[in-house]
């Protein structure tokens, strides 16, 4: 495409997103001119079956009708107030019905905000600084978070980030995930200085990671325990691998819980949430202070609201669960078939697939895959039709409008891939 090289003129290496530049696997980055349902097609009329969905939001696919004639009607009636609306209180109910840990949630722009704001209420609650994250989980670039982050920071191989005041790093401890006993260790020297502990509750952005049996059960005691708070970060996972997210599939409640993506239906849109004790120190009503103008906003509310209406009918998570089945089933015969070392990981419809022969658990492990064969095998998908994240360090994505058809086609481009790229 053409272009690219316009981009490079006016952006930050031609994107405004670093993931989306394509470093990790070579070749300019796609420019999309449309898509609907399972498909993309870019500005150079090549289509894709996408298993990016927006990198996980889109669970009913590109352009679904329900969701763009809400967005249209509500478009018409204005884009933006500043000023409260009925949509969103619809939506803050479903939300709350929905997650175990919420009582009360506040609408934000995006995950990263999310997270930022939950940070700065635990810290307020708590009176405490530190926190403590994993290796490998990402909860979007505010300043504190950017300390070994994996996803888009791995791909581009950047060791930490330049222009974060190193007294905020210092109050960021990190751990590996999956590793409980670092965690009390840790906790029984720092606990009384630790205001939160952060997780993915399922690693998505080193590629999936799901916790081992009693990991997050083990955190709960541990944070209570030392009257510190508990946030999961659900952005990726929350109403994608169940209705009440990842914490209703397990089984344990945050204090704090972050969500984005998928509650907008596929509008910026992100929201923290917990008990009312616990959101009753968030301005008006406490001393937290957290705003925006675009909090809310009317377009993001009305398709959340579709989208919410959407995931409640029953059947959907059984037919995403038989899809995803039945993709990586597919994918793993293909490289048992052909003798390449990967690993599969997978919950509900978030799965990977890594090109290293070690079990995958935590980020030391997620390293040890062969980025080279990933290279090639991307480059192969995608001259097959066939839209995967540019970066072995991703989740895939299945969506609720991908059919048997394509699943089977992406079985088949993936066996070309794998061949080519064994050489």
């Amino acid at each position: 495409s053409l272009l690219f090289p316009r981009a490079k003129k006016v952006m930050p290496g031609g994107v405004n997103s670093p993931v989306r530049a394509f470093n990790a696997v070579g070749g300019d980055p796609l420019f999309i001119k449309q898509a609907k349902g399972s498909r993309m097609i870019d500005v150079d009329g090549n289509e894709f079956i996408d298993y990016v969905g927006s990198w996980g939001p889109l669970i009913f696919g590109h352009a679904h009708p329900e969701i763009v004639t809400a967005i249209t009607r509500q478009a018409e009636l204005g884009t933006s107030y500043g000023a409260s609306t009925e949509l969103e209180i619809q939506l803050a109910e479903k939300v709350v019905a929905a997650v175990p840990s919420i009582e009360v949630v506040r609408m934000v722009n995006s995950g990263t905000e999310a997270v930022m704001s939950a940070l700065r209420l635990a810290r307020g609650i708590t009176g405490r600084d530190k926190i403590l994250k994993f290796e490998g989980c990402y909860h979007g670039h505010a300043d504190s978070l950017l300390v070994k982050a994996g996803s888009g920071l791995v791909s581009l191989g950047i060791p930490e980030c330049p222009g974060i005041v190193s007294s905020l790093a210092e109050k960021t401890l990190t751990l590996p995930f999956n590793n409980i006993d670092r965690v009390r260790e840790l906790f029984e020297k720092e606990g009384k200085e630790i205001a939160a502990l952060i997780v993915e509750p399922i690693g998505g952005n080193m590629g999936v990671v799901p916790p081992k049996p009693g990991f997050l059960e083990a955190l709960s005691e541990v944070t209570k325990k030392a009257g510190a708070l508990l946030i999961f970060d659900e952005v990726m996972t929350g109403f994608r691998v169940s209705l009440g997210g990842a914490q209703k599939l397990f089984g344990v409640t945050p204090d704090i819980t972050c969500m984005g993506k998928i509650i907008g239906g596929g509008l910026p849109v992100g929201a923290y949430g917990g008990s009312r004790q616990v959101m009753d120190y968030i301005s008006p009503m406490g001393s937290v202070y957290q705003a925006g103008t675009l909090s809310g906003n009317p377009l993001a509310m009305a398709a959340g609201n579709v989208m919410f209406d959407l995931l409640s009918k029953d059947g959907v998570y059984e037919s995403l669960e038989e899809k995803s089945a039945k993709l990586c089933q597919g994918l793993k015969q293909n490289v048992e078939d052909l003798g390449i070392d990967a690993q599969f990981t997978r919950v509900g419809s978030m799965f990977s697939m890594f090109f290293t022969s070690k079990e995958i658990v935590d980020f030391e492990t997620v390293k040890t895959c062969d980025t080279d064969f990933f290279k090639r095998y991307f480059n192969g998908l995608l001259e097959e039709g066939v839209y995967i994240a540019p970066s072995q360090f991703e989740a895939g994505f299945m969506s609720a409008v991908h059919t048997d058809e394509e699943i089977n086609l992406t079985i088949e481009a993936s066996r070309k891939a794998l061949t080519a790229a064994r050489g």
